[in-house]
This record gives structure tokens, C-alpha cells and sequence, in this order.
């Protein structure tokens, strides 16, 4: 008993605790565009929430930044963590769960932005207030 209480407190850290609040780091310089990324993390299984954060980020972006995502100025990508690829970036977000992040890039600088817990608690039960809070999250990144 007590060690699925630990494993549950270990998940339920690495969900919340996993690149919180704003950081910086560099990229490559193929990769220096200034833009706004959304980046949607899953692994092989996923349960029905986070089918609909994909799902959900997706039409919001799409629906709203359409233009924006022909110029580059923002970027969606979903990102399997259980592949070597994936892992690869999984691990510089230090990912391990399905995870919503939403950053900026400035003059090849990364600002993270975890929105994870607010992905959880809104996509699936109020898909409109999930959109519209990923739509203010990513309108105050493209100022």
C-alpha cells in the first residue's frame, strides 16, 4: 500500500513540477525564428484527457492561427515521447507524462511556459475554456 501511495506522489510531482514557470535555454541556430511554439507531449497509451488536449490544442491553434502558422510565427508539434526522437525532447522539457507547453522564442532564446495542470483540469470537460485560455496564453506570447 504504502509503495502505490509513493509511486502516485511521484507521478502526480513529475506532472506538476516539470519545467514550471518561465526558463531559458538555447536551440540551434536553424532554429533561431522568432515565434510562439505549442508543443503537445504524449507517450504510447493515453487516456481520454489527454486525446482531447491534443485534439483540442489543435483545432485552437488551427481555428485561430492560421496565418501565423504559414509564416512560421507559430508552430504546433506533437511529440511521442516513446520514441528515440521524442524521448530526446521529452527530456530536455524533463517530460515524462503527456504534457501541454506553450513558448516563446525571442533572439534564439526559449522562455517554457507548462501548461500542463491547466491542460488537465479544463480539456476534456470544458473544451471552450480550455481553447480560449491556450488562445490568451499564446496572444500574450505573440506581443
Amino acid at each position: 500500500m504504502k509503495q502505490l501511495l509513493f509511486a502516485a506522489i511521484a507521478i502526480m510531482i513529475s506532472i506538476t513540477a516539470c519545467g514550471k514557470g518561465p526558463k531559458t535555454s538555447e536551440k540551434s541556430n536553424t532554429e533561431s525564428k522568432d515565434r510562439v511554439e505549442i508543443l503537445y507531449f504524449h507517450g504510447k497509451q493515453r487516456c481520454p484527457t489527454c486525446m482531447s488536449i491534443e485534439k483540442n490544442a489543435k483545432e485552437a491553434v488551427n481555428a485561430y492561427y492560421a496565418d501565423k502558422i504559414k509564416k512560421g510565427e507559430v508552430v504546433f508539434t506533437v511529440i511521442d515521447i516513446s520514441d528515440k526522437a521524442g524521448e530526446k525532447i521529452a527530456d530536455r522539457y524533463e517530460v515524462t507524462w503527456s504534457s501541454l507547453f506553450v513558448n516563446k522564442w525571442k533572439g534564439g532564446k526559449e522562455s517554457k511556459n507548462n501548461m500542463t495542470e491547466f491542460a488537465f483540469a479544463y480539456s476534456r470537460n470544458s473544451p471552450d475554456t480550455f481553447k480560449k485560455g491556450l488562445k490568451k496564453k499564446i496572444d500574450e506570447l505573440l506581443k
